[in-house]
């Protein structure tokens, strides 16, 4: 009986919530919404531009979900997103912006066309999620936003994803202004950032120009795993969420060296990771 308890106390974290995961036809995404769906989520809102994949991962979470094709580059797709989701659940409790795409290219080599995939795959898709759910959260005066950043946003370590990194430090910036923007006057909505480092999926090889597979790079923190951390954060919510322990201890020698240069001329700052 006290397992039995134990068990829906769990659930009880996640069943009433309807959760949006952009980037959910494969990856970080897919593993969220399967995760989330075993823990209980009432409503399960998968977007993403590939409607035969992503309808392949709705059929397999069941009836609690419901797939929405979208481009997370176009602001109008993103609002479409929400009112889908708020037409067949009637609310949103979080929003977890997924979405992205890295690049192998060095800073030297970037291209105006290079740098604009980055920022608007990588960024405007962030804003325009933010600018798409915040007013509704307002309403209800709670919700949670989770965008899925970069430990490379944080430091970059791989020369590789230059423009990457980049867009991904800007989306720490635009989270954390907001966080500061709505605490005053809604502490029940939550902003988080997740920084993830290297994770076993495609992403490498699906970067702009390619790239090695991630799931083929050294300690490749499995993509369960951090869908886990992600679950996780969403029951229990805080500002910023490193998945794995010994990323938060590279950040805080960095930014507390004397010389960052010391750092940068050791491991890791040489394999091209997430």
């Amino acid at each position: 009986m006290a397992f039995a308890g134990a068990i829906s106390a769990y659930h009880s974290l996640m069943q009433d919530k309807v959760i949006v995961i952009t980037g959910a036809s494969s990856g970080i995404g897919e593993q969220l919404a399967q995760v989330v769906a075993a823990r209980g989520a009432r409503g399960i809102v998968v977007a993403a531009r590939r409607a035969d994949e992503l309808s392949a991962v709705a059929n397999r979470l069941g009836d609690t979900a419901l797939a929405v094709v979208t481009d997370v580059t176009r602001r109008g797709d993103v609002e479409r997103l929400r009112d889908r989701a708020l037409e067949r659940f009637g609310q949103i409790d979080v929003w977890v912006s997924n979405a992205g795409r890295g690049i192998t290219r060095l800073v030297t080599q970037l291209t105006d066309d290079d740098f604009d995939d980055m920022m608007a795959t990588n960024v405007k898709s962030v804003l325009y999620g933010i600018q798409a759910v915040i007013p509704h959260f307002r309403d209800r005066r709670r919700g949670h936003l989770i965008t899925i950043s970069s430990m490379l946003g944080r430091i970059a370590m791989a020369p590789s994803r230059s423009a990457y990194s980049a867009a991904k430090a800007a989306v720490n910036s635009v989270m954390a202004s907001l966080r500061l923007e709505l605490r005053p006057e809604f502490p029940d909505i939550h902003v988080s950032t997740v920084l993830p480092g290297v994770v076993a999926t495609p992403f490498g090889a699906n970067a702009l120009h390619g790239g090695p597979d991630s799931r083929t790079l050294p300690n490749a923190q499995p993509v369960g795993e951090v869908a886990q951390a992600i679950a996780d954060l969403i029951e229990h919510p805080r500002a910023e969420l490193y998945t794995r322990p010994e990323l938060a201890k590279l950040a805080a020698r960095y930014f507390t060296a004397d010389d960052v240069a010391a750092i940068e001329s050791a491991p890791p700052f040489a394999t091209p990771r997430r």
